[in-house]
Protein backbone atom coordinates (compact mmCIF):
# COMPACT_ATOMS: atom_id res chain seq x y z
CA UNK A 1 0.00 0.00 0.00
CA UNK A 2 1.26 3.49 -0.84
CA UNK A 3 2.82 5.21 2.17
CA UNK A 4 1.80 8.73 1.19
CA UNK A 5 -1.99 9.08 1.78
CA UNK A 6 -2.17 11.60 -1.05
CA UNK A 7 -1.31 8.72 -3.38
CA UNK A 8 -3.88 6.33 -1.95
CA UNK A 9 -6.72 4.87 -3.94
CA UNK A 10 -9.60 5.71 -1.61
CA UNK A 11 -12.78 3.65 -1.70
CA UNK A 12 -16.06 5.07 -0.44
CA UNK A 13 -18.74 2.59 0.56
CA UNK A 14 -21.87 4.72 0.57
CA UNK A 15 -22.29 7.61 -1.85
CA UNK A 16 -24.94 9.58 -0.02
CA UNK A 17 -24.59 13.12 1.29
CA UNK A 18 -21.51 12.36 3.40
CA UNK A 19 -19.83 10.20 0.77
CA UNK A 20 -20.28 12.82 -1.94
CA UNK A 21 -18.91 15.61 0.26
CA UNK A 22 -15.82 13.57 1.09
CA UNK A 23 -15.39 12.66 -2.58
CA UNK A 24 -15.51 16.32 -3.63
CA UNK A 25 -12.95 17.41 -1.04
CA UNK A 26 -10.61 14.52 -1.79
CA UNK A 27 -10.83 14.96 -5.55
CA UNK A 28 -10.03 18.66 -5.10
CA UNK A 29 -6.63 17.41 -3.91
CA UNK A 30 -6.31 15.12 -6.95
CA UNK A 31 -6.62 12.05 -4.74
CA UNK A 32 -8.01 9.03 -6.56
CA UNK A 33 -11.50 8.13 -5.33
CA UNK A 34 -13.81 5.23 -6.18
CA UNK A 35 -17.27 4.60 -4.74
CA UNK A 36 -19.92 1.96 -4.42
CA UNK A 37 -23.52 2.39 -3.30
CA UNK A 38 -26.37 -0.11 -3.50
CA UNK A 39 -28.53 2.67 -5.01
CA UNK A 40 -26.36 2.77 -8.12
CA UNK A 41 -28.27 -0.12 -9.63
CA UNK A 42 -31.74 1.30 -8.95
CA UNK A 43 -33.97 4.19 -9.91
CA UNK A 44 -32.12 6.58 -7.57
CA UNK A 45 -28.75 5.90 -9.17
CA UNK A 46 -28.80 8.59 -11.86
CA UNK A 47 -27.90 11.57 -9.61
CA UNK A 48 -25.05 9.55 -8.08
CA UNK A 49 -23.66 8.70 -11.51
CA UNK A 50 -23.92 12.35 -12.59
CA UNK A 51 -22.06 13.48 -9.47
CA UNK A 52 -19.32 10.88 -9.99
CA UNK A 53 -18.85 11.95 -13.60
CA UNK A 54 -18.66 15.61 -12.61
CA UNK A 55 -15.97 15.08 -9.95
CA UNK A 56 -13.99 12.28 -11.53
CA UNK A 57 -15.02 9.53 -9.12
CA UNK A 58 -14.79 5.95 -10.40
CA UNK A 59 -17.86 3.84 -9.65
CA UNK A 60 -17.50 0.19 -8.68
CA UNK A 61 -20.04 -2.55 -9.38
CA UNK A 62 -19.83 -4.22 -5.96
CA UNK A 63 -18.36 -4.07 -2.47
CA UNK A 64 -15.76 -6.63 -3.48
CA UNK A 65 -14.64 -4.75 -6.59
CA UNK A 66 -14.26 -1.51 -4.66
CA UNK A 67 -12.47 -3.15 -1.74
CA UNK A 68 -9.98 -5.09 -3.82
CA UNK A 69 -8.78 -1.91 -5.55
CA UNK A 70 -8.57 0.34 -2.47
CA UNK A 71 -5.68 1.27 -0.18
CA UNK A 72 -8.05 2.97 2.24
CA UNK A 73 -11.79 2.36 2.66
CA UNK A 74 -14.35 4.65 4.27
CA UNK A 75 -17.69 3.10 5.21
CA UNK A 76 -20.33 5.84 5.29
CA UNK A 77 -23.70 4.08 5.12
CA UNK A 78 -26.83 3.98 7.26
CA UNK A 79 -26.29 2.83 10.84
CA UNK A 80 -27.97 -0.55 10.41
CA UNK A 81 -25.59 -1.44 7.56
CA UNK A 82 -22.32 -0.87 9.43
CA UNK A 83 -21.75 -4.56 10.23
CA UNK A 84 -23.14 -5.96 6.92
CA UNK A 85 -20.84 -3.61 4.96
CA UNK A 86 -17.83 -4.72 7.01
CA UNK A 87 -18.78 -8.32 6.23
CA UNK A 88 -19.20 -7.56 2.53
CA UNK A 89 -15.79 -5.87 2.36
CA UNK A 90 -13.90 -8.39 4.50
CA UNK A 91 -13.96 -11.04 1.81
CA UNK A 92 -11.96 -8.92 -0.64
CA UNK A 93 -9.87 -6.64 1.57
CA UNK A 94 -6.12 -6.62 0.99
CA UNK A 95 -3.71 -7.22 3.84
CA UNK A 96 -3.01 -4.04 5.77
CA UNK A 97 -5.72 -1.97 4.06
CA UNK A 98 -7.21 0.65 6.37
CA UNK A 99 -10.98 0.50 6.96
CA UNK A 100 -12.46 3.63 8.58
CA UNK A 101 -15.96 3.06 9.92
CA UNK A 102 -17.69 6.45 9.66
CA UNK A 103 -21.06 5.08 10.72
CA UNK A 104 -23.20 6.03 13.70
CA UNK A 105 -23.37 2.57 15.24
CA UNK A 106 -23.25 1.27 18.82
CA UNK A 107 -19.95 0.29 20.44
CA UNK A 108 -21.00 -3.36 20.19
CA UNK A 109 -21.68 -3.03 16.45
CA UNK A 110 -18.29 -1.38 15.92
CA UNK A 111 -16.59 -4.22 17.76
CA UNK A 112 -18.37 -6.81 15.58
CA UNK A 113 -17.39 -4.92 12.43
CA UNK A 114 -13.79 -4.69 13.62
CA UNK A 115 -13.63 -8.44 14.19
CA UNK A 116 -14.66 -9.03 10.58
CA UNK A 117 -12.15 -6.62 9.05
CA UNK A 118 -9.23 -7.43 11.36
CA UNK A 119 -9.98 -11.14 10.96
CA UNK A 120 -9.45 -10.72 7.21
CA UNK A 121 -6.07 -8.97 7.77
CA UNK A 122 -7.46 -5.46 7.21
CA UNK A 123 -6.93 -2.63 9.70
CA UNK A 124 -10.18 -1.41 11.27
CA UNK A 125 -10.47 2.02 12.91
CA UNK A 126 -13.74 3.40 14.21
CA UNK A 127 -14.64 7.00 13.52
CA UNK A 128 -17.26 9.01 15.38
CA UNK A 129 -18.48 12.09 13.49
CA UNK A 130 -19.22 14.62 16.21
CA UNK A 131 -21.50 17.09 14.43
CA UNK A 132 -23.31 17.68 11.14
CA UNK A 133 -20.99 17.12 8.17
CA UNK A 134 -22.18 19.76 5.62
CA UNK A 135 -20.99 22.90 7.47
CA UNK A 136 -17.51 21.43 8.11
CA UNK A 137 -17.20 19.06 5.15
CA UNK A 138 -14.03 16.94 5.38
CA UNK A 139 -12.96 19.02 8.42
CA UNK A 140 -15.87 17.73 10.52
CA UNK A 141 -14.61 16.84 14.03
CA UNK A 142 -13.82 13.12 13.96
CA UNK A 143 -12.96 10.95 16.97
CA UNK A 144 -10.92 7.84 16.20
CA UNK A 145 -10.80 4.62 18.19
CA UNK A 146 -9.05 1.27 18.08
CA UNK A 147 -5.51 -0.12 18.12
CA UNK A 148 -4.62 1.53 14.79
CA UNK A 149 -6.14 4.94 15.57
CA UNK A 150 -2.89 6.68 16.55
CA UNK A 151 -1.16 5.52 13.38
CA UNK A 152 -4.04 6.52 11.12
CA UNK A 153 -4.64 9.96 12.70
CA UNK A 154 -1.72 11.85 11.05
CA UNK A 155 -2.36 10.13 7.71
CA UNK A 156 -5.98 11.30 7.71
CA UNK A 157 -5.07 14.83 8.74
CA UNK A 158 -2.55 15.00 5.88
CA UNK A 159 -5.44 14.73 3.42
CA UNK A 160 -7.67 17.27 5.12
CA UNK A 161 -9.54 15.45 7.88
CA UNK A 162 -9.81 16.84 11.40
CA UNK A 163 -9.24 13.56 13.22
CA UNK A 164 -8.35 13.13 16.88
CA UNK A 165 -7.74 9.91 18.78
CA UNK A 166 -10.27 9.24 21.53
CA UNK A 167 -8.96 5.88 22.66
CA UNK A 168 -6.90 2.86 21.66
CA UNK A 169 -9.88 0.79 22.77
CA UNK A 170 -12.72 0.08 20.35
CA UNK A 171 -16.13 1.46 21.31
CA UNK A 172 -15.06 4.53 23.26
CA UNK A 173 -15.40 7.10 20.46
CA UNK A 174 -18.73 5.54 19.41
CA UNK A 175 -19.97 5.77 23.00
CA UNK A 176 -19.20 9.51 22.97
CA UNK A 177 -21.11 9.90 19.70
CA UNK A 178 -24.07 7.80 20.83
CA UNK A 179 -24.48 9.57 24.17
CA UNK A 180 -24.31 12.93 22.42
CA UNK A 181 -26.99 11.78 19.98
CA UNK A 182 -29.41 11.05 22.81
CA UNK A 183 -29.40 14.80 23.37
CA UNK A 184 -29.02 16.18 19.83
CA UNK A 185 -31.41 13.87 17.97
CA UNK A 186 -33.71 13.96 20.98
CA UNK A 187 -33.81 17.75 20.82
CA UNK A 188 -34.79 17.58 17.14
CA UNK A 189 -37.66 15.22 17.92
CA UNK A 190 -38.80 17.30 20.89
CA UNK A 191 -38.73 20.53 18.86
CA UNK A 192 -40.96 19.00 16.19
CA UNK A 193 -43.36 17.57 18.76
CA UNK A 194 -43.42 20.66 20.97
CA UNK A 195 -43.61 23.28 18.23
CA UNK A 196 -46.23 21.44 16.15
CA UNK A 197 -48.42 20.92 19.23
CA UNK A 198 -47.97 24.56 20.27
CA UNK A 199 -48.95 25.63 16.76
CA UNK A 200 -52.13 23.53 16.98
CA UNK A 201 -53.11 25.26 20.22
CA UNK A 202 -52.07 28.71 18.95
CA UNK A 203 -49.53 29.19 21.74
CA UNK A 204 -46.28 28.96 19.78
CA UNK A 205 -45.26 32.58 20.44
CA UNK A 206 -45.66 32.13 24.19
CA UNK A 207 -43.73 28.84 24.13
CA UNK A 208 -40.84 30.34 22.15
CA UNK A 209 -40.72 33.37 24.44
CA UNK A 210 -40.54 31.07 27.48
CA UNK A 211 -37.78 28.97 25.89
CA UNK A 212 -35.82 32.12 25.04
CA UNK A 213 -36.05 33.26 28.65
CA UNK A 214 -34.79 29.90 29.95
CA UNK A 215 -32.16 29.32 27.22
CA UNK A 216 -31.26 32.83 25.98
CA UNK A 217 -28.20 31.63 24.04
CA UNK A 218 -30.39 29.73 21.55
CA UNK A 219 -32.26 31.42 18.69
CA UNK A 220 -35.34 29.20 18.92
CA UNK A 221 -36.89 30.41 15.66
CA UNK A 222 -33.72 29.53 13.79
CA UNK A 223 -33.22 26.32 15.75
CA UNK A 224 -36.80 25.29 15.06
CA UNK A 225 -36.40 25.76 11.30
CA UNK A 226 -33.12 23.85 11.33
CA UNK A 227 -34.55 20.91 13.29
CA UNK A 228 -37.52 20.58 10.94
CA UNK A 229 -35.25 20.82 7.88
CA UNK A 230 -32.80 18.17 9.06
CA UNK A 231 -35.41 15.66 10.20
CA UNK A 232 -37.53 16.05 7.07
CA UNK A 233 -34.47 15.49 4.88
CA UNK A 234 -32.61 12.90 6.95
CA UNK A 235 -35.18 11.44 9.34
CA UNK A 236 -34.79 7.90 8.02
CA UNK A 237 -31.05 7.90 8.57
CA UNK A 238 -31.45 9.62 11.93
CA UNK A 239 -34.04 7.06 13.07
CA UNK A 240 -31.62 4.25 12.27
CA UNK A 241 -28.86 6.02 14.16
CA UNK A 242 -31.04 6.53 17.21
CA UNK A 243 -31.99 2.86 17.19
CA UNK A 244 -28.25 2.25 17.49
CA UNK A 245 -28.24 4.79 20.31
CA UNK A 246 -30.97 2.79 22.02
CA UNK A 247 -28.86 -0.34 21.62
CA UNK A 248 -25.94 1.51 23.20
CA UNK A 249 -28.12 2.34 26.20
CA UNK A 250 -29.30 -1.27 26.46
CA UNK A 251 -25.69 -2.46 26.42
CA UNK A 252 -25.16 -0.84 29.85
CA UNK A 253 -28.43 -2.21 31.26
CA UNK A 254 -30.70 0.86 30.96
CA UNK A 255 -34.05 0.92 29.20
CA UNK A 256 -33.77 3.52 26.37
CA UNK A 257 -37.15 5.19 26.75
CA UNK A 258 -35.98 8.57 25.40
CA UNK A 259 -34.00 7.11 22.51
CA UNK A 260 -36.85 4.82 21.48
CA UNK A 261 -39.28 7.75 21.39
CA UNK A 262 -36.82 9.85 19.42
CA UNK A 263 -36.35 7.08 16.85
CA UNK A 264 -40.11 6.73 16.40
CA UNK A 265 -40.64 10.46 15.91
CA UNK A 266 -37.77 10.74 13.42
CA UNK A 267 -39.07 7.73 11.46
CA UNK A 268 -42.62 9.14 11.53
CA UNK A 269 -41.45 12.38 9.92
CA UNK A 270 -39.46 10.35 7.38
CA UNK A 271 -42.63 8.45 6.47
CA UNK A 272 -44.46 11.74 5.87
CA UNK A 273 -41.57 12.96 3.72
CA UNK A 274 -41.74 9.76 1.66
CA UNK A 275 -45.44 10.39 1.11
CA UNK A 276 -44.58 13.80 -0.37
CA UNK A 277 -46.11 15.87 2.44
CA UNK A 278 -43.20 18.32 2.46
CA UNK A 279 -42.73 18.58 -1.29
CA UNK A 280 -40.75 16.70 -3.90
CA UNK A 281 -37.52 15.11 -2.73
CA UNK A 282 -34.46 16.12 -4.67
CA UNK A 283 -35.68 19.63 -5.48
CA UNK A 284 -33.89 22.70 -4.13
CA UNK A 285 -36.95 23.69 -2.12
CA UNK A 286 -37.33 20.37 -0.31
CA UNK A 287 -36.65 20.64 3.44
CA UNK A 288 -35.45 24.22 3.11
CA UNK A 289 -38.34 26.23 4.57
CA UNK A 290 -36.97 29.09 6.67
CA UNK A 291 -40.15 29.08 8.79
CA UNK A 292 -40.88 25.91 10.75
CA UNK A 293 -44.57 26.90 10.86
CA UNK A 294 -44.93 26.01 7.18
CA UNK A 295 -43.96 22.42 7.88
CA UNK A 296 -45.88 22.23 11.16
CA UNK A 297 -49.03 23.37 9.33
CA UNK A 298 -48.53 20.62 6.75
CA UNK A 299 -48.29 18.06 9.53
CA UNK A 300 -51.39 19.38 11.28
CA UNK A 301 -53.38 19.42 8.02
CA UNK A 302 -52.36 15.80 7.45
CA UNK A 303 -53.46 14.79 10.95
CA UNK A 304 -56.85 16.48 10.52
CA UNK A 305 -57.43 14.65 7.23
Amino acid sequence: MAGDPRRWQIGLVGYGEVGRILAEDLRQQDIKVAAYDIKLGGEHGAPLKEHAAKFGVTLAASHAELTAKSDFIISAVTASQAVPVAKACAGAINQGTWFLDFNSASPGAKQRAAALIDGAAGRYVEGAVMTSVPPYRIKVPLLLGGPGARELEPLLNTIGFAAKVASDKLGVSSAVKMCRSIMIKGLEAMVIESFTTARAYGVEDAVLASLAETFPAIDWEKQGAYCFQRVIEHGRRRAEEVREVAETVREVGLTPWSAQGTAERQAWVADLADEGLFGIKGTKEFARSADWRTEADRILAKIKR
